[in-house]
């Protein structure tokens, strides 16, 4: 009612309830009766947006269409607490109210709860029904022997229902079902359990019948099927219904756990007595000196892992042994919690580590139904109180690596169609990116070894497999021709269907497509080398702030990922950053810690022996000439005696030096190399992003040229430009017969990079402001205002969505704010679209324009 107070007085002066806007200031502050009607018809078709802090990802602020409810509380639907990762803890949310016609209509067409239903970082649904919605399908479909009613056949849905609530059937027993669908053909073949078939009502009637137990993965394949195959008003009903029918059956099947379906195995105490003595006899070895005190700790751990995967694995068969045993529900389904964390409360606890990372040979024998011992208790607390402070310390790195991402790409914003028609108008080749190993998709081992076949559907939706995040949504750079004569023409974006035809056809074996790496535009980026919006499924639309979600999509999974910096063995200055200091230290571009040699030639490996110092490498390059390297004796060798190999090979186990391989290897392998391990770090903790999003970051950081020789150019030595400009003006040179400019491409950190930016309003608002400021006033420089930071600081529209120039002139009429046909909130299912109406919208008023454009622009 606060909200829509202004509204409300309005009306009720219009519909003669008060004499004027005082007294009904007086009724709306008095509760009036009259006033909760006249409120109920102001909220009718006006969407309001709520928004969760911290808003990590667009999807943190959405359009929802206002239901009043009583009580103090905000209700919020369930599906949406994925996208805000809220809970029901006490999160608070904050309310806005769009205005204008203008803002009510994006906020409905954009950002409308019902038409964000796919995530923009990996295109995959995010509405995905989670925790007790999982346990009720899980319970709703599992099927009991012997149930009540077995074996009875039925034909109709509501005969079933019907002999269900008479009693007369229960409902985990199997049925024959002969009903039939619209075609005439049976729904189902097999024996099917009541349950199962409630479930299958809450889907679309074109559905395929799914008849086993709903389980997570399940669920997350049906959830996508639906966003890919049906309309938005039909994913949201059948959502909507899958939800009820969860929780109705979560709630009765009456799932709750006690202490007592906590079952420590009876094995445990031989398991333990039985590793003890082997424990023992290490201890003894040890004291006679037969064994080093580092291999007994090792040996020691082996013994004691053992212990706690036999306890651990007794300890599943005995939840397993009862068919509704609530923990083994909750883990089997994938609702909540994993077989560690019951482990520690019905098996033992087992190894934990010390401050510094190494692992206590001694083990927590007891879990947490039977209670620490004191000694258990202390040896367990540093890996708790460790675990708290990274957490802490997590979410503010992750935070600033947001930002700085958000800052280096904030300028890249789709800003032109098509590079096809340009390439033929300057008969420039098209450069594309090559997707290999595009058929069988199986998985890949990091050196690109073939694992094995693809598993079949129903598999961890994590997992994204290698094509979705390589070759989904991207446009063919060339024409495509399979096996059986279609031909895909270059310009087509790759859809799921596209892709599953190329994944299964032998004779495609890479394929050859446009990426923000190749775009060689100087201001944004073209649609088509961006190719389909993950979020929406279509192609890309003009005026898209691509880099802004590129940023959101690699910072909002950066909280998940790990802080640990692995050790290895204990030896000093051999550790090896993972998780999120490693995905740091690749966008900035250092040198990382441990790294490996690289090889600067090409030639057979000769090993020398082992001084002291280190081994001594030779490369014999095929003129003759050696190349010597020493190489410490603690790191392994990658390579062997006698083989071949490339420049820019690792000798040695380690991570690659980003800058020294753009010396040796070029532009093109480093771009290569920076996406997949971005990419593997965020694999390792199941997060999935596509490649385009961290490929837009890395295209930013190797976007300058830096110039060695000036020759007959206007650069000076040492300056660092644009490598589109410089490639343009070194062209007009050698058509004049000048001497070109020589030049190195240069790889910069984010943070390095965002400072270098041509717009010095962007870069004195994000670090160093008065250096920044002093340069640009010493060099008077001119800020174009490309990108949105600087549009925002002098406020002005941002040269993205409806605020770009080519849509500055559309009105959005609305007389007396009718509710518009296309407004209305059970959509038809007809693809709409925004930009298309508004043009309508705009031919059909000739009223004057919003927003007059200017003439240069």
């Amino acid at each position: 009612l606060e909200l829509f107070k202004p509204f409300v007085m309005k009306k009720l002066v219009d519909a003669e309830l008060a004499q004027n806007i005082k007294s009904a200031k007086r009724m709306v502050e008095r509760r009036k009766p009259q006033v909760w009607d006249v409120l109920e018809e102001a909220i009718k078709e006006h969407p309001v947006m709520l928004n969760r802090a911290p808003t990590l990802h667009r999807l943190g602020i959405q359009a929802f269409e206002p239901v009043l409810v009583e009580g103090k509380a905000i209700q919020i639907h369930p599906l949406v607490c994925t996208a805000f990762n809220a809970d029901f803890d006490g999160d608070q949310m904050a309310v806005h109210l769009p205005l204008s016609a203008e803002a009510q209509a994006e906020a409905r067409v954009l950002m409308l709860s019902a038409n964000n239903v796919l995530s923009p970082a990996h295109g995959r649904p995010l509405v995905t029904p989670t925790q007790d919605m999982i346990i009720g399908a899980y319970y709703l479909t599992e099927e009991v022997e012997g149930a009540k009613g077995e074996g009875r056949a039925f034909r109709h849905l509501y005969e079933v229902e019907r002999a269900y609530e008479a009693g007369d059937v229960a409902l985990h027993a199997l049925i024959q079902f002969r009903g039939l669908n619209e075609a005439g053909e049976r729904i189902v073949d097999a024996p099917t359990t009541v349950g199962r078939l409630f479930f299958n009502r809450a889907l679309p009637e074109t559905f395929e019948y799914y008849n086993q137990r709903v389980d997570k993965k399940l669920m997350g394949t049906i959830v996508d099927r639906l966003a890919n195959d049906e309309a938005k008003n039909v994913v949201s009903s059948s959502l909507d219904a899958i939800k009820n029918l969860c929780f109705r059956y979560a709630a009765q099947s009456g799932i709750t756990i006690s202490i007592d379906d906590v079952k420590t195995p009876s094995t445990k105490a031989a398991i333990l007595e039985d590793h003890e003595k082997q424990a023992q006899k290490v201890e003894d070895q040890f004291r006679k000196g037969i064994i080093t005190d580092g291999e007994r700790r090792q040996k020691e751990v082996e013994i004691w892992t053992d212990a706690t995967d036999q306890v651990r694995s007794d300890m599943e068969k005995n939840l397993k042994a009862e068919q509704f045993n609530p923990i083994d529900m909750m883990v089997g389904s994938g609702a909540r919690g994993n077989m560690m964390q019951v482990r520690q409360i019905a098996g033992m606890r087992g190894l934990v580590a010390n401050p510094r990372g190494d692992m206590i040979p001694r083990p927590i024998k007891s879990n947490f139904r039977e209670g620490l011992e004191m000694l258990e208790y202390f040896i367990a607390t540093p890996g708790a109180r460790k675990g708290l402070v990274d957490t802490a310390l997590r979410t503010a790195d992750s935070g600033y690596l947001t930002r700085r991402l958000v800052d280096v790409a904030q300028e890249l914003i789709v800003n032109h169609e098509d590079p096809f028609e340009k390439a033929e108008a300057t008969g420039t080749p098209i450069r594309g990116i090559w997707v290999e190993r595009v058929f069988p998709d199986g998985y890949f081992s990091e050196d690109g070894s073939y694992v094995g076949p693809r598993p079949q559907a129903g598999t961890d939706r994590m997992e994204r497999t290698y094509l979705e995040t390589k070759l989904y949504s991207r446009t063919l750079a060339n024409d495509v021709t399979c096996e059986d004569g279609t031909v895909f023409a270059r310009g087509t974006i790759v859809d799921q269907e596209i892709m599953e035809k190329l994944r299964d056809d032998p004779s495609v074996a890479r394929v050859r497509v446009l990426s923000p790496l190749t775009d060689d535009s100087v201001a944004g980026i073209s649609a088509a080398s961006y190719g389909m919006s993950l979020a929406t499924g279509k192609p890309i639309e003009i005026g898209e702030a691509v880099g802004v979600i590129a940023a959101q999509s690699i910072g909002e999974p950066g909280t998940q990922l790990t802080m640990r910096t692995f050790h290895t063995g204990g030896i000093a200055g051999s550790d090896i950053a993972g998780g999120l200091p490693r995905v740091v230290e690749l966008f900035e571009a250092r040198s990382p810690k441990g790294k490996a040699t690289l090889a600067r030639t090409t030639g057979v490996v000769r090993i020398g022996e082992d001084e002291g110092k280190g081994r001594v490498i030779t490369i014999v390059g095929d003129d003759g000439t050696e190349d010597t390297y020493t190489v410490p004796g603690v790191q392994k060798l990658e390579v062997e005696d006698g083989a071949e190999i490339e420049a820019g090979d690792a000798l040695v186990e380690g991570p690659r030096d980003p800058k020294e391989l753009l010396e040796i290897r070029g532009v093109r392998e480093t771009q290569e190399y920076l996406v997949k391990e971005v990419q593997k770090v965020y694999r390792e903790q199941g997060v999935s992003i596509h490649d385009k999003h961290i490929e837009l970051i890395v295209r930013q950081m190797t976007r300058r040229v830096i110039v060695l020789e000036a020759n007959d150019s206007d650069f000076l030595p040492g300056e660092r430009v644009d490598q589109k400009a410089f490639a343009d003006a070194n062209k007009l040179l050698v058509e004049e017969g000048k001497r070109p400019a020589e030049g190195r491409v240069e790889l910069m950190g984010i943070t390095k990079a965002s400072l270098a930016t041509d717009s010095w309003l962007s870069a004195a608002s994000f670090q160093e402001t008065t250096r920044v400021l002093t340069e640009a006033a010493i060099d008077s420089r001119s800020d174009s205002l490309v990108g949105l930071k600087e549009n925002i600081i002098i406020g002005k529209l941002i040269p993205a969505g409806t605020g770009m120039h080519q849509y500055r002139d559309i009105d959005i009429v609305a007389p007396h704010y009718q509710p518009m046909a296309f407004y209305s909130s059970d959509d038809d299912g007809s693809e709409v679209d925004a930009s298309e109406w508004l043009a309508q919208a705009a031919t059909a008023t000739d009223g004057p324009d919003l927003v007059a454009v200017p003439d240069e622009g």
